[in-house]
């Protein structure tokens, strides 16, 4: 059976939910206990890393957990073994089990915990509640001899560059000459060193986000026939992959708050909510933000939610919340559990496609601290 590498699983899983999705200042997102230097056969996704998350991991056989928590949240001044968090990081190297943790990238990548609490509420005409991330568009414009136009065009899309929407191969093409002289110690591909060479061209001229400028280049130079090409790169005013946290949508059909509240409850299993706003008011436009969401009232207001789905709402948060005419329902901050199995069906997806034989195990300690009395 094909040995598959732990640095091969996590780049896997950033192509979904790339670290620059991060939106939290210093977020302690990545790598935080042990090496991806190694053989993994079993991957175990859980919310939190605890000390019974770990024992699982080792009963399961698991050489690498998948958390949305960061084991590590705030920098250590010490790694002593004579305390509960010192003796887990000790667990797992002994046990010689890697963590790796996507927190607030995890948020904001499509199909990550928000759009996962956005599906379990069943929320349609679905839109980012408040951007936190785009890249800029850029256009390459190059100069091609005729006979190699179509040579470079397909390199270029090929590498990426000329996707529109759902439209690849997009380019514009300008025909036109070209004139150029060969000077000493130049290997023309075209005349003779000291000529003036005229030469029918074509500008070909496409575009691409810039986080794909070296690999587009690369192509482009790889595929032209010219010792020096000439070409041109611009900034674009466009931008594109944009993302962010928090969803916000409708509801299949309207509901007064009591009735929402009841069914949020049984889609994210959970045993109560805490609800500001009248009962009986109908809702029907929903924003949702997975954990603690206190910073966001005002832009859920601001986007004409009826109603705000999150956790760990602070009062004086909730009284602003009640005096701007804001519903909320708290169902706290551990339905974040959703990315449970989210991402394990994400990931099992991703490695299939790849016949990567790596199984993903669904965690199922209940690491929710608060008991329900």
């Amino acid at each position: 059976m094909k040995s598959v590498n732990g640095h091969e699983i996590i780049q896997i899983f950033e192509s979904w939910s790339p670290k620059k999705l991060a939106c939290m200042p210093n977020d302690p997102i990545g790598l935080a206990i042990g090496t991806l230097n190694k053989s993994v056969s079993k991957v175990l996704v859980t919310l939190d890393v605890t000390d019974a998350v770990v024992e699982e991991a080792i009963a399961q056989g698991c050489e690498l957990i998948i958390a949305h928590h960061p084991p590590i949240f705030r920098k250590l001044s010490n790694l002593r073994t004579d305390n509960p968090a010192g003796q887990l990081y000790e667990k797992c190297l002994k046990n010689d089990i890697a963590v790796y943790a996507a927190h607030t990238n995890l948020d904001v990548a499509a199909g990550g915990v928000n759009d996962l609490l956005a599906d379990a509420l069943q929320l349609e005409n679905r839109q980012i509640l408040e951007h936190t991330y785009s890249e800029q568009m850029m256009k390459l414009a190059v100069f091609v001899p005729n006979d190699y136009a179509n040579t470079v065009r397909a390199a270029l899309a090929t590498a990426g560059a000329g996707q529109i929407g759902n439209y690849d191969t997009c380019s514009y093409t300008v025909e036109g000459e070209g004139r150029f002289r060969a000077l000493e110690g130049a290997n023309p591909f075209i005349g003779k060193l000291g000529e003036v060479i005229v030469e029918p061209e074509q500008k070909i001229e496409v575009i691409f986000p810039s986080s794909q400028k070296n690999r587009i280049l690369k192509a482009m130079l790889k595929a032209h026939p010219y010792e020096e090409p000439a070409y041109d790169v611009f900034e674009l005013a466009l931008t594109t992959n944009e993302a962010g946290l928090g969803r916000i949508g409708t509801l299949l059909e309207p509901m007064t708050l009591q009735q929402f509240a009841e069914f949020v409850k049984v889609q994210l299993d959970v045993p109560f909510v805490r609800v500001v706003g009248s009962l009986d008011q109908v809702v029907s436009k929903v924003a949702v933000i997975g954990g603690d969401g206190n910073n966001y009232i005002h832009t859920v207001k601001r986007a004409g939610a009826d109603v705000f789905v999150t956790g760990d709402i602070g009062f004086h948060m909730a009284q602003d919340a009640e005096v701007n005419g804001l519903n909320i329902i708290d169902p706290g901050h551990h339905v974040e559990k959703v990315m449970i199995q989210g991402v394990a069906r994400k990931m099992k997806a991703l490695c299939a496609d790849k016949k990567l034989p790596v199984e993903f195990i669904e965690s199922t300690i209940h690491t929710e601290p608060f008991k329900f009395i």
